[in-house]
């Protein structure tokens, strides 16, 4: 048995699986790996093309029929939102926790149109949506909005530690605004085992067991994580590291599934998803042991 699998190639997810990946975890078959953008495997996995496949929590409800949702492996936490940037502040509308800029009559760049992040922008700024948005690679996004090309950009992952360099300022950290509301961490990527493919509870324990070992041996995935780190600097990478790969990744426990839950049935409600419920109790996933 070969098992296909589709992550990025950010940080957290090189970090997380490179022991799978290079065959360091003992009784894990071997891997095809696929490195894609999270809004390319969104659309992949509505096509069932990959075995494991990280995607946004926003696209679960298109997803669920095939796919069984892992308690491990994905990027959920606090104080890693995403960010809404613009080269000047606009003026405020019913300001909140974070502070809700009048986005009436901009043009907004996203990354993709089922992310969690464009669906967090869609629930932040109901009250004041922008007239136009564009679906961009990640990349352009923030020098599309500092050259002028976009009025706003919505960003995620290592941009929160770069987007100062391009002369911009953060409108709202989404995640801040999720925190205040909900009380609750923010989830941003979800790991999927195809069903009648994978055993949910062996995919598990063999991402804890890449996971841990990445824990206990940092150096050893190195060099494979800078190798696909998109230029990121290695100081960077380590802020991203530590910020995305928490003990949400080794097990969502019940704040991470209640997060998701919250995520999803605000969008159902809101009539931006169809509805669809996580419990704790539709996954044969393991939990996680010490």
């Amino acid at each position: 048995m070969e098992l296909s699998l589709a992550v990025s190639p950010c940080p957290n997810d090189t970090f997380v699986f490179h022991a799978l990946i290079h065959g360091l975890v003992p009784g894990a078959p071997p891997v095809n790996l696929t490195f894609a953008d999270v809004d390319v495997t969104n659309t992949a996995a509505l096509d069932g093309r990959f075995d494991l496949v990280k995607v946004s929590y926003a696209a679960l409800p298109w997803l669920l029929d095939d796919y069984e949702l892992l308690h491990c492996g994905g990027a959920l936490g606090r104080g890693c939102g995403p960010l809404v940037l613009a080269r000047e502040p606009f003026a405020a509308g019913d300001a909140g926790p974070a502070g809700k800029a009048d986005l009436t009559g901009k043009t907004v760049a996203v990354p993709g149109d089922r992310t969690t992040a464009y669906l967090l922008f869609r629930l932040w700024s109901a009250e004041h949506p922008p007239a136009r948005i564009e679906v961009v690679p990640f990349h352009q996004i923030m020098p599309g909005v500092a050259a002028g090309r976009y009025d706003a950009g919505l960003v995620i992952h290592e941009a929160r530690f770069t987007y100062q360099r391009y002369g911009l300022t953060a409108l709202a950290d989404l995640g801040e605004w999720w925190e205040s509301d909900t009380g609750l961490p923010i989830p941003l990527g979800a790991i999927l085992a195809k069903k009648g493919t994978v055993d949910p509870a062996e995919a598990t324990e063999w991402i804890r067991a890449s996971l841990r070992h990445g824990w206990l041996d940092p150096a050893a995935s190195r060099e494979f994580i800078l190798a696909n780190a998109q230029e990121m600097e290695p100081d960077v990478v380590n802020q991203h590291i530590e910020l995305y790969v928490n003990e949400f990744t080794l097990d969502l426990g019940r704040d991470g599934l209640a997060a998701v839950d919250a995520l999803l049935g605000r969008a159902a409600a809101a009539g931006l998803t169809p509805a669809v419920s996580i419990s704790e109790d539709q996954s044969s996933n393991s939990r996680a042991t010490a």
